[in-house]
């Protein structure tokens, strides 16, 4: 039955096909019928050959076929007879036109879209490889802040006096630079409020060199000599932003037969490999030297979903950074650090985390030649004495003369060092909340001791009568904070909104100074107060932020400074 429908609409096209093909042909085109006809015949033996017709009906369509080709020559014949000068043109019927029209459309189509895509395969376009090899090996990022900062003293702050007093409120660093006391220059600022507009931007290069390893350059505006800051103050009467390479540094990572990420190693100006917060280190440092992290899955690797499960990771992270080195004196300074933590996500989605971490740091304390012979004059030289000088400090250490001048007769301190050697255990725990989330509940605590504080040290190897920060040698070696925040772990997106508060302490010899946090109690140690802060995304990529510090000075003289924040934020 099928069968029959097919030939029963089949056959008036092939009748159809000759007729149109005979419209073309006069008395005088014998050839192009003969060729018109052996095709049409070799097509319909074809559909024979195929099951569509049965030989009998094939044979009959041609036959009728022919009989009507041969009736329509004829009367085309008889119409050709026109008079000298005439041309006559065939008709083709406009649904015929059109048939052709949309097969040339059809098969122009086709061959321009297969040229199209061999020449998109012959040249990449469109694909991963379309651009040169080393193009795809590079990624750029960056960030921009804008900033308004009013630090503001308290009313009751004391006068700072202008003189090499253990009450003053010294800049050791500027002392240091300029060789002694004897201008104002000695002395911090702790008595006229101060408004900044300041700016920030870093903008890095990523490359992948080969398969786990790769590389990160990035240059970032600020002090060059300012380790822990990289805001460029607005108002330099026009001159331009200083910029210098912030961290360039090469990362291996290496997985295991589960692709587990169980190796990483860092060499360069790095990013702070250690679980931290500023209690520790000031979120814009970076660390010169070598580390590696081991990190083991601790849960069950007995089946498959055990394997997979990374949710219980144990690490161990090691580090040696090179602080100072120097040409004649053996005594380079070092920070050798090792940390050991863990992290568990909980069965409802809650999160602990743990680390326990130990920094030593090597030949960062004062040297200083004895009073008694003139080996003390800082115009004597003593290389040992010279690089026990810190290059770098904020304020809040204990900190003993390490080379004396002249001052009418009287052997006046004029260069000053770290009183105190740092081994410093550190504890950081934090507790993440999920029964709100999205929002987060996140508490975090943190505790650090300095077990390298030793008085009868101290008294061997400077004049300990004269000991700034801590004339009497008090042990103050410990720091800690709490800290609760709530919102959305980012605010990338508009919208999305976080909020914490702190609880600061840090005690003068408890960590360096020259590393901790640049903004609470501007910079140092010797403070406690509270942190307030909040973030709230604008746009994509977009975000305000405010901080309100409040601090104290712990011991010496009433130094109170509050620091409020405002930041516009970009990432790109």
């Amino acid at each position: 039955m099928e069968q029959n429908k097919r030939q029963f609409f089949r056959r008036p096209v092939l009748v159809g096909i000759l007729f149109v093909c005979s419209l073309g042909v006069n008395a005088g085109e014998k050839e192009e019928l003969l060729k018109l006809r052996y095709t049409t015949t070799n097509l319909i033996n074809q559909l024979v050959k195929q099951g569509v017709l049965t030989q009998e009906l094939a044979d009959q369509m041609i036959k009728q076929a022919e009989s009507d080709a041969e009736v329509k020559v004829q009367q085309m014949a008889e119409q050709d007879k026109v008079e000298p000068g005439v041309v006559r043109v065939p008709y083709v019927p406009e649904f015929v036109r059109d048939q052709i029209r949309q097969q040339v459309r059809a098969e122009l189509r086709e061959d321009v879209v297969s040229d199209v895509l061999t020449e998109a395969k012959t040249k990449q376009w469109g694909v991963p490889n379309a651009l040169p090899d080393w193009t795809r090996r590079f990624k750029l990022y960056g960030d921009m802040r804008l900033r308004f900062e009013h630090d503001h003293f308290a009313d009751a702050n004391f006068d700072n006096p202008i003189v090499s007093s253990s009450t003053s409120v010294n800049d050791y660093l500027g002392i240091n630079k300029n060789n002694g006391f004897g201008s104002s220059s000695g002395l911090l600022n702790i008595n006229k409020d101060r408004d900044r507009f300041r700016a920030r931007i870093r903008m890095g290069v990523k490359a992948k060199i080969t398969q786990g390893l790769d590389a990160d350059v990035r240059v970032s505006t600020g002090n060059i000599n300012d380790p822990v800051s990289t805001n460029q103050t607005l108002g330099n009467t026009g001159q331009r932003f200083e910029y210098a390479i912030d961290r360039a540094y090469l990362r291996y990572k290496d997985l295991d037969s589960d692709a587990y990420n169980w190796l990483t190693a860092w060499g360069g100006r790095i990013p702070n490999p250690f679980k931290s917060t500023n209690l520790m280190f000031d979120k814009d440092l970076s660390f010169e030297g070598f580390a590696t992290k081991f990190k083991f899955n601790m849960a069950s690797t007995d089946d498959l979903f055990g394997q997979e499960d990374q949710r219980k990771t144990l690490y161990l992270t090691l580090g040696a950074f090179p602080l100072e080195e120097f040409e004649l004196s053996s005594k380079d300074k070092w920070l050798v650090a090792g940390q050991v933590g863990a992290e568990w996500e909980l069965t409802n989605q809650d999160r602990l985390s743990l680390a326990v971490a130990y920094y030593n740091y090597l030949n960062t304390e004062a040297r200083a030649a004895e009073l008694g012979d003139n080996a003390h004059a800082c115009s004597n030289r003593d290389d040992d004495r010279d690089a026990s000088i810190p290059e770098y400090v904020q304020q809040g250490n204990s900190i003993a003369p390490v080379c004396y001048a002249a001052v009418n007769s009287i052997a006046t301190p004029q260069q000053f060092g770290l009183a105190s050697e740092f081994e410093i255990l550190n504890i950081l725990a934090s507790y993440d909340f999920a029964m709100f989330a999205p929002i987060h509940v996140k508490l975090t605590g943190e505790y650090a001791k300095n077990f390298g504080f030793d008085r009868d040290d101290i008294a061997g190897r400077v004049n300990s009568s004269q000991v700034f920060n801590n004339p009497d040698l008090e042990d103050r070696t410990t720091a800690w904070q709490v800290r609760l925040d709530v919102g959305w772990p980012t605010t990338l997106l508009p919208g999305r909104w976080n909020a914490h508060v702190a609880y600061k302490y840090i005690e003068s010899d408890a960590v360096l100074d020259a590393f901790t946090d640049s903004d609470f109690h501007l910079g140092g140690t010797n403070a406690e107060g509270w942190v307030i802060g909040g973030k709230y995304g604008l746009m994509e990529n977009t975000w305000m932020s405010a901080r309100w510090l409040s601090t104290d000075q712990i011991e010496g003289p009433n130094v109170g400074i509050d620091v409020l924040l405002i930041d516009f934020n970009t990432k790109f």
